[in-house]
This record gives structure tokens, C-alpha cells and sequence, in this order.
């Protein structure tokens, strides 16, 4: 392992972030705001749902702009890089291991998908006001399942970018993001499926379910939500298979 290199080759992501931060920021936030305003602030002051419903809908907006944002970071530039600008060539021939590379591209991911989740907390404070009773009392549970939730964008963003062709990047989003967001939990909690009991347990395949109730448990613990240790261990397996399968597709794509 080549400390150097590693630091200079997330160095220059991080310097490509910065240049691209004000794009980057509309990109993660415009969803999230749009979202917390409509359904926190607008249908919650019209009467049309409940005040409470606004610390259901923060911790599930920050897991799904962390998802998004990791999945972005690292799928996107995969892509690019493979399959037009050949960037990747250049990378491939520093004094690292190949393996390390695309460790490097999950870290970088991981940066990035952290920044996003909690920069939407003070934008969705702003934006539905008062009554969203979010609980700091948490902050080991809180930065681990962060963690657990931004390894999982980055290695599944990476596991994405090397087996999706360009011609696939809008059937990726159709068919695997987009369905995992709405069934992710993400505006109810988990258990409020209880009376649809197949999709209730259909939807535990989902590793969205489990960022958006970890997020909760640690956020907002007077709404229902999984208990920590289960959201937290299902991340970790997840992550675990993502990790290992994310790096093994880097690694023959490299080679090929």
C-alpha cells in the first residue's frame, strides 16, 4: 500500500469536488429541499398531515440524498472514465495496486455522500420550521450508521459504474435507484407497512429500508423505527457483499 499515492489520488477528487461545489450542492439538495418543503412544511402547516410527520421525513430525505449523492460520486465518473475519456488509464499506471484504486473511488464516494446527509439537516430545518424535534442525543449511533450508509452508495456506485454500459445510465436510475427510493421507507416507517404484510418483508431486501430506519433510530427515536442493532448489522452485511463485489468488477474491468 502506497500511502502517498493514495493521498494524492483522493486529493485530486477532493480538488475536483471543490471546483464543481456549487453544481454538486443544487445536484444533492434540490430533491431533499424540494421534498422537506412540500411534505414538511406546506401539507404539514395545511392541516393535510400531522407536525410529527416532519422527524418521519428528515432522517429518510437525508438517507436518500446520501444514497444519490454516493451512488453520483462514484458510478458517474466510472462510467466516464472506461468507457470515453480513458482516464482511467493514467490512474491505472501510478505506483499503487489496482485494488487500492478502487478503494480510493469508495472513500472519495464516502466523503461526498457524508457532506450531502448532513448538509440537507440545517437546509430542512430552514425549510419546515420549527416541530421537526430531531434528537442529537445519539452520536455514536448516528455517525455509524452515517458510515454504514455511505459505504453502501459508494461500493454499490462502484459495483454500478463497472458492470453499466453509457447507454444504460437512464435505465439504471429507472429500474434499480428510483424503485429503491420509494420503497426505502423513506417517508414512512418500516412497520406502518404492516398491513400489507408481503411487501412489508418484500421490502427487507431493500438496504435503503434499513439506512432510512438506522437514520431514524438515531434521529428521531420517538417515531417507530428497527431497532439500531438491526439496521446497523443488516449495513453491515450489505456493505460487506458490495464492498467485495464492487472490487472484484473494478479489478476485471481494470485488467480487460
Amino acid at each position: 500500500m502506497n500511502w502517498r499515492t493514495f493521498y494524492a489520488l483522493l486529493s485530486r477528487d477532493g480538488h475536483v469536488a471543490r471546483k464543481n461545489l456549487l453544481m454538486t450542492l443544487v445536484q444533492n439538495l434540490l430533491q431533499p429541499l424540494l421534498l422537506t418543503f412540500v411534505f414538511g412544511r406546506v401539507l404539514t402547516s395545511s392541516g393535510m398531515m400531522n407536525a410529527g410527520f416532519k422527524a418521519v421525513l428528515l432522517p429518510g430525505v437525508m438517507a436518500i440524498s446520501m444514497v444519490i449523492s454516493g451512488i453520483q460520486a462514484v458510478a458517474m465518473p466510472l462510467i466516464t472514465e472506461f468507457q470515453f475519456s480513458r482516464e482511467i488509464e493514467d490512474r491505472l499506471l501510478a505506483p499503487i495496486e489496482n485494488v487500492w484504486l478502487g478503494v480510493e473511488k469508495i472513500v472519495a464516494g464516502m466523503i461526498q455522500g457524508v457532506v450531502a446527509g448532513l448538509v440537507v439537516i440545517p437546509a430542512a430545518w430552514l425549510t419546515m420550521g420549527a416541530g421537526t424535534n430531531i434528537d442529537f442525543g445519539r452520536p455514536l449511533q448516528f455517525a455509524l450508521i452515517c458510515l454504514l450508509v455511505a459505504l453502501f452508495s459508494s461500493a454499490g456506485g462502484l459495483a454500478l459504474g463497472c458492470s453499466v454500459g453509457s447507454t444504460q445510465i437512464g435505465l439504471m436510475f429507472s429500474v434499480i435507484v428510483t424503485p429503491m427510493m420509494m420503497f426505502g421507507c423513506a417517508y414512512y416507517p418500516w412497520s406502518y407497512l404492516h398491513f400489507l404484510p408481503p411487501l412489508q418483508y418484500a421490502v427487507l431486501l431493500n438496504p435503503v429500508v434499513y439506512a432510512s430506519e438506522g437514520l431514524r433510530g438515531a434521529l428521531a427515536p420517538q417515531v417507530p423505527h428497527m431497532p439500531f442493532l438491526v439496521a446497523a448489522g443488516a449495513l453491515a452485511l450489505i456493505d460487506g457483499g458490495l464492498l467485495l463485489l464492487g472490487l472484484k468488477k473494478f479489478l476485471r474491468k481494470a485488467v480487460s
